[in-house]
């Protein structure tokens, strides 16, 4: 924890004297509102969308993705056929297929955008689970690429963290001034930035909280597209398959949030995971509570 609070500290002193530079070489007032706004977009935006666009060559090299570029067995290439019959039924781009070394069952799909995407399946999938239940889980990635889960992820952390760097900034001036008595120091001294800091962190946590609620929702809307593309009973059963993970997840926190299976928690934990409990999102199925067929049309419409 300790190593965690000293690299997000160097990380905003970094962040703080990077945005001097730049304000102060483009001429722009930071405590100006049109300055502030600006700034908060450019790293608010830019740390998302750098992210978004590097997500298969980070996704490669953090989990150590076997790219199938030609398949060398029975497996490799039904996974390969399989993702590209639902991949054009769900009218997106062919995905990279791979294959991960890890225990617990899980996949994962990631990319920049709809026909430029990568679907990835740990070893202890294909070794847990049957031919049905597999080609469900590889349904429900071609769904979250379908709904374009990734680029919308991006943009809302954008929003976010756009958020967050002005509301802190503008919260701290008030605090700075009311704590110096009213003196105006320009927001530069070393209370404010002590102030913005905390207050990044506060509001931050409030700001990953609704990221994960969405991240939760999408999850549901992924189960449904997958069942619409392989079947509803394929898609509950691979559920419950996914009860043997009991929480086990070593996929990199790079790609964790877009596996089929998250870490399991309860109560105010619940509020930043990035997956529902696998038994809500069995009785959605089972309720037909989202409407698959919907959810991949707009997907297609996006």
């Amino acid at each position: 924890m300790l190593k965690r609070v000293a690299l997000f500290l160097a990380t905003n002193l970094a962040v703080l004297a990077l945005l001097s530079i730049i304000m102060s070489v483009f001429n722009i007032n930071p405590q100006g509102m049109g300055g502030l706004l600006l700034m908060a977009a450019l790293f608010g935006f830019g740390g998302s969308l750098i992210s978004l666009l590097s997500s298969k060559w980070v996704a490669k090299r953090a989990a150590g993705l076997h790219v199938i570029e030609r398949p060398n067995s029975d497996v490799e290439r039904w996974l390969v056929d399989t993702v590209a019959r639902q991949a054009q039924a769900a009218g997106i781009g062919m995905p990279e297929v791979a294959i991960y070394d890890a225990p617990e069952i899980n996949a994962f799909a990631t990319g920049a955008n709809r026909n430029n995407a990568l679907v990835a399946v740990s070893t202890g999938l294909l070794r847990s689970m049957d031919q049905d239940e597999a080609e469900a889980v590889l349904a429900h990635e071609v769904s979250h690429v379908a709904n374009g889960d990734m680029v919308t992820m991006a943009l809302l952390q954008g929003v976010l963290n756009t958020f967050v760097i002005v509301l802190a900034r503008l919260v701290g001036r008030v605090v700075d001034g009311y704590l110096s008595g009213g003196r105006d120091n320009g927001g530069g001294g070393l209370a404010y930035f002590a102030i913005v800091f905390v207050l990044d962190m506060v509001f931050g946590l409030f700001a990953s909280m609704i990221a994960m609620w969405f991240s939760r929702h999408r999850e549901f809307r992924a189960d449904a597209g997958g069942a619409a593309l392989a079947g509803r009973d394929k898609m509950i059963a691979a559920l419950k398959r996914l009860s043997l993970n009991q929480g086990q997840n070593t996929l990199p926190k790079q790609v964790a949030a877009f596996g089929i299976s998250g870490a399991m928690g309860h109560g105010l934990r619940r509020l930043l995971l990035s997956h529902p409990p696998l038994e809500e999102r069995i009785r959605a199925l089972e309720a037909g509570s989202v409407d698959g067929e919907a959810a991949l049309r707009q997907g297609l419409l996006a």
